[in-house]
């Protein structure tokens, strides 16, 4: 069984005019979920930089749990790139509702792209 590395339950004040969850919303939470991936990978201070190739699937309503499942991706000489799918449970089963690719850059207390320092293993 896979473990998200969120989920949340969306209320109506997430909603757009069509009574539906605003995609912004959604984008808010994959950021994070995004960030607490990139943070198995380093200690260190990271920002989002990019986010590529957003594919909104299917909407999400009012009261269904939604998980987002995370991957990295790529670690490069300053960014980790982290793959996230967004399903909620319908039915028997979960439903992808999104996806996207997220990359995040190491930045040093004045905001410039650092080296990368991968956590150590245990």
């Amino acid at each position: 069984m896979r473990d998200p590395a969120i989920r949340v339950i969306l209320l109506p004040k997430d909603t757009n005019s069509r009574g539906t969850i605003f995609g912004g919303i959604l984008l808010s939470h994959l950021d994070l979920a995004g960030a607490v991936e990139a943070a198995k990978n380093t200690n260190q201070r990271f920002v989002t930089v990019a986010l590529k190739e957003v594919v909104f699937k299917h909407p999400v309503h009012v009261g269904e749990v939604v998980s987002f499942y995370t991957s990295t991706k790529r670690i490069g000489h300053t960014s980790i790139t982290v793959i996230v799918d967004v399903e909620v449970v319908r039915g028997d089963g979960e439903v992808k509702v999104t996806e996207a690719e997220v990359t995040y850059v190491c930045v040093n207390a004045e905001g410039r792209p650092i080296p990368v320092v991968l956590k150590e293993r245990r």
